[in-house]
């Protein structure tokens, strides 16, 4: 293991024992918004290890996300289960609709794929919603614990750094390095032997089952589930615009676009609440026209570039 690399985890492990110490030093407002960095964080840094290095834009966030609170709510609300049992079948029943998914779609490319994953999750959503009314009787579920904001924010602090020790293991393995040529050209990566779907589908599953554990982890906060909250399709633009901007080529890019995106989302939604989502796609375009590498791929640009004039 050379220098940098160690020099890269004591910088990681650093950044979230100072991070633990949030929810000490904060209350109400900015405790929920250190909740919803997390939660943010947790989502674009585990969309960015799939769609990072095959730049394969993923919409079914939503999905993912909505099948964990989904679950936890069902489990907890009709059938009287533990928060901890329901938080562990989530990350299952994610990764499986994550597997399934992958096997079915990542045939596709491009803007087909993007159309794909968004129809998907508002499939699911539908879904979900008409078993509610025709089957279960209502519209929303209840969650009811004990855990504070600050206990969630927790939960979320170490999914997250799950999420980014995974993504630095993988980075530096074969399904990483395989990962970069399927980005690079997947034509080549075919025929050079790598069984190019086998490995989206891994790292898609690995999108499925993290997304799953954060929607479980932020029921409690919402108290009442309901489809139309938990499947926002807000939500799959949200990770997607905030992991742009911070950079999908770094492993640390997204946390970079989460906390400045969410603090002038936040403002944005306050003072002009009828023109948020048109903001929303100011950004998206702005993002895409003028950050295409996002701020961690300017800032290496403007490195390289002080570099070759000195």
């Amino acid at each position: 293991m050379n220098p940098a690399t160690v020099q890269e985890l004591i910088w990681a492990g650093v950044l979230v024992a100072l991070a633990a110490f949030w929810p000490m030093m904060s209350n109400g407002y900015w405790l929920g918004i250190g909740v919803d960095v997390m939660m943010y964080t947790t989502l674009a840094t585990s969309w960015m290890l799939f769609s990072g290095p095959t730049h394969y834009i993923s919409l079914a966030s939503a999905a993912f996300f909505g099948v964990g609170g989904f679950v936890v709510g069902s489990g907890m609300s009709d059938y009287d289960a533990s928060f901890w049992s329901m938080l562990a079948l989530s990350a299952v029943i994610g990764g499986v609709l994550a597997a399934l998914i992958g096997l079915a779609t990542l045939r596709l490319s491009g803007v087909y794929f993007v159309i794909f994953t968004l129809g998907l999750a508002e499939m699911i959503r539908n879904l979900v919603s008409w078993v509610q009314n025709n089957f279960l009787g209502s519209r929303g579920l209840y969650v009811l614990t004990d855990f504070t904001d600050a206990h969630l924010y927790w939960m979320l602090l170490v999914t997250a750094g799950c999420v980014y020790l995974l993504g630095w293991i993988i980075s530096r393995s074969r399904l990483g390095f395989a990962l970069r040529i399927i980005g690079g050209d997947e034509t080549v990566a075919r025929h050079v032997g790598i069984n190019t779907a086998m490995a989206k589908v891994i790292l898609f599953t690995t999108t499925g089952i993290f997304g799953a554990i954060v929607g479980a982890i932020i029921a409690p906060r919402w108290s009442y589930i309901e489809p139309n909250q938990v499947f926002s399709p807000q939500l799959s633009f949200f990770v997607v615009i905030m992991a742009l901007l911070g950079g999908s080529g770094r492993l640390w890019g997204p946390v970079v676009g989460v906390i400045p995106f969410l603090l002038i989302w936040n403002w944005v939604d306050s003072n002009f609440p009828n023109q948020s989502i048109l903001v929303l796609g100011v950004a998206f375009l702005l993002i895409v026209y003028c950050l295409p590498h996002g701020f961690v791929g300017r800032i290496e640009q403007l490195r390289a570039y002080k570099r070759g004039r000195s």
